[in-house]
């Protein structure tokens, strides 16, 4: 179903999916929107000759699936503005009885847009907010369980923090291209939508920081563990070096070797493996290569 919504002043024309409003807009507006309208990507064009941004905004994405997103088209004169396939439930933040009441109190078509645009990153902003939660417990995951499967949960959150960019970066070039041809007015609405889309564009680049902190400190930690798993199975392969050389010797076949007639060869065998093992090991010890190999790690740390 077609709707218009306007003033005095300005027109919006909403159209739907399968509508083509041919009779209600200009013909060069309805051959673009026939044009974009097979493109189901962003993309913005922007008209100095004849005062218009026009194009495709991605105004909601399934995080976890690529192809479940939600886009509108859109053109903008400053006494007219045209939307396909904008849908206003999506809207969950808004109340729509007064958000068209506040367009209907708007000077053109351009602040009615900015306006909308305004209520798009209100959503936004609320989910990012839920994407925050995840971070915090993310945060602190990382010192009460620190496993494997923790860096695998911090990649998650670094795709679900570009995937918000990559919603937001189309939105502020819109809002861009609007100030660029001089469509906009200084006045409370244009502030406000810039002001919110600076706020989400702040708080994703210091989550972006957050999260480079965890992924080097997770590297930090598995480099380490990887250091100390190498080095203890150094050290017990040089520890069981005696056990393995004297089994070695006295493990062979010839024909000759008087330790296997002694009477007492057994027990000075063994003597003999615990005296080298200890004295091989005292000196890793007095060296300082054993580290703090034998020593219990404290739960709840990061290196346990």
């Amino acid at each position: 179903m077609e709707e218009y919504i306007g003033t005095n002043k300005w027109k919006w024309v909403q159209l739907g999916q399968n509508e083509k409003g041919k009779n209600q807009i200009p013909i060069t507006v309805y051959d673009w929107l026939e044009q974009v309208r097979k493109h189901q990507t962003n993309c913005l064009r922007v008209s100095s000759l004849d005062k218009a941004v026009k194009g495709s905004l991605i105004y909601k994405q399934n995080l976890n699936k690529e192809r479940d997103y939600k886009i509108f088209h859109f053109y903008l004169t400053k006494n007219m503005l045209v939307t396909v396939d904008l849908e206003w439930d999506e809207l969950t933040q808004t109340n729509l009885d007064e958000l068209e009441r506040r367009l209907e109190k708007t000077e053109n078509a351009a602040e009615g847009f900015l306006l909308l645009l305004g209520e798009l990153m209100n959503d936004l902003l609320v989910e990012i907010d839920q994407f925050e939660l995840a971070l915090r417990t993310l945060i602190w995951s990382v010192k009460k369980r620190n496993e494997t499967g923790i860096l695998e949960l911090v990649y998650q959150r670094r795709h679900e923090l570009l995937v918000w960019k990559n919603l937001l970066i189309p939105m502020k070039e819109v809002n861009m291209g609007i100030e660029e041809i001089g469509l906009h007015e200084d006045g409370e609405i244009y502030v406000n939508t810039t002001r919110r889309i600076d706020r989400a564009f702040t708080l994703l680049n210091e989550y972006e920081h957050e999260l480079d902190s965890i992924i080097n400190l997770e590297e930090v930690i598995s480099s380490h563990r990887g250091n100390e798993i190498m080095k203890t199975l150094t050290v017990i392969t040089t520890i069981f070096t005696p056990i393995m050389a004297y089994g070695a010797l006295w493990g062979m076949n010839f024909k000759h070797m008087p330790e296997l007639e002694w009477k007492f060869g057994y027990i000075f065998s063994i003597i003999l493996i615990i005296i080298s093992t200890l004295l091989l090991y005292g000196y890793l010890k007095i060296r300082g290569w054993t580290g703090d190999l034998l020593k219990g790690k404290k739960k709840g740390t990061f290196f346990e």
